[in-house]
């Protein structure tokens, strides 16, 4: 099942090694992780020479505070040819949690990377309008992470 998935990793990697780091199979699912300053150019790839046509989500998660790297995003991308699906994955530490923006490549990744930027905190470098997009442009702090409140903060009241 994942045959065909790991034939688009090696040439993934035979474009450049250094767009390959770890890569893990399970489930019938393909992981690469590939290095922040590598993303945009691995997409690129995929979409213009693999077929990945297709942003169909990208998400942020919080690993937690004594993780290091604490977070990460990951890429789903669809190939509507193959129809196959492939996962990139990209850590990123507390002290810099930055990455390419990939918007120029998918117009969907513009609120994914909003969304992801709201909840998690995680900076897409080079969006073109990263601001809030569910919570108040006011609000303190980023939902989702794993040190926010259990009972989160409640700025406004509802009288």
């Amino acid at each position: 099942m994942t045959e065909k998935l790991h034939e688009f990793v090696e040439s993934l990697k035979s474009a450049n090694p250094e767009w390959v780091g770890d890569v893990k199979d399970a489930l019938g699912e393909v992981t690469v992780t590939v290095p922040r300053e590598h993303i945009f150019a691995a997409c690129e790839f995929l979409r213009d020479s693999l077929g990945f046509d297709m942003l169909a989500d990208l998400c942020g998660g919080d690993r937690g505070p004594e993780e290091d790297p604490r977070f990460e995003v990951n890429y789903h991308l669809f190939s509507t040819t193959h129809h196959k699906r492939l996962r990139l994955k990209v850590l990123l530490s507390e002290d810099d949690p930055k990455v390419e923006s990939v918007t120029s490549l998918w117009k969907t990744a513009d609120w994914h990377e909003r969304e992801t930027y709201d909840l998690v905190g995680v900076v897409f470098e080079n969006h073109p309008d990263l601001r809030r997009i569910l919570l108040p442009s006011d609000f303190d702090g980023h939902a989702l992470r794993k040190d926010y409140p259990l009972r989160g903060y409640e700025p406004y009241s509802m009288n």
